[in-house]
């Protein structure tokens, strides 16, 4: 059950990598969103994947099986909602220098965003 968790985590993070060093603003902030996302899974893979009791008992122990961790899991919630709000000020920056320059190219931004 482990193995195939890492690979996603592996190639999401790669993908999200790749699309950070290409020369476009919305391929950049793709990539940023992939990556979040592949930090997040894992954080979910630090906290055990496999089947485990409440952390909570009430009255009745089962010592047989170990709890679940649930602090990664407030952790990704609160990674998500962080996440998105990134990326909606990433977009807005994004397209408001397109507005600006016209192009959305790294390259060409180069010299075009400074105060003269």
């Amino acid at each position: 059950m482990d193995v195939p968790i890492l690979l996603v985590i592996a190639v999401t993070l790669t993908c999200g990598m790749y699309m950070v060093l290409e020369r476009t603003l919305l391929r950049v902030v793709i990539g940023l969103g992939l990556m979040s996302n592949g930090v997040n899974l894992m954080l979910l893979a630090s906290g055990g994947l496999g089947a485990g009791t409440a952390p909570i008992l009430h009255g009745q122990r089962d010592y047989g099986a170990s709890p679940v961790d649930p602090l990664p899991q407030a952790l990704i919630l609160t990674a998500i909602v962080i996440g998105f709000g990134v990326t909606a000020l990433l977009l807005t920056l994004a397209y408001r220098t397109y507005q600006s320059v016209g192009s959305d190219d790294l390259g060409e931004l180069d010299g075009k965003l400074t105060d003269e």
